[in-house]
């Protein structure tokens, strides 16, 4: 049974964090530690092409701050989908743990099933979409 006094703030708590991961995950990873062209060279070496590096940052980005306002939130979390897949595969040859060297796949998969459920739930009562969807006069469109 859905508590309908909690299951507000689950939906919030579990957007909120992807989203932040999403951000960590892109901005900090991606773009401070590894750098923009070590990443490239990363994905490369995967068999990728270079573009592919630039669509998974946009895609983290992108989606990460949706999720965190939690605007289109259905839409961001199934277009993040395959980027935690593809990170899945990356890992997959590590094993299960993702303390294992290199980072195994437990942790993207997991974060993919937590996408999936975000989809499932949606915005949630505590989001710009629902505020939107509510009326609040500052929220509206144009």
């Amino acid at each position: 049974m859905i508590d309908p006094n909690t299951a507000p703030f689950g939906a919030l708590l579990l957007r909120v964090a992807l989203g932040v991961m999403f951000l960590a995950h892109s901005l900090y990873l991606k773009l401070v530690v590894f750098t923009l062209p070590g990443t490239v060279r990363f994905f490369e070496s995967l068999g990728l092409p270079a573009f592919a590096t630039h669509l998974t940052v946009a895609a983290e980005v992108v989606g990460g701050l949706l999720l965190i306002a939690g605007y289109k939130t259905r839409y961001a979390a199934i277009a993040l989908v395959p980027v935690l897949a593809g990170a899945t595969w990356v890992h997959w040859k590590n094993g299960w743990l993702f303390t294992n060297a290199g980072g195994g796949w437990e942790y993207p998969l997991f974060l993919a099933m937590a996408a999936i459920v975000q989809a499932l739930v949606g915005d949630g009562a505590y989001s710009l979409g629902a505020a939107i969807r509510r009326g609040v006069p500052a929220m509206r469109p144009a």
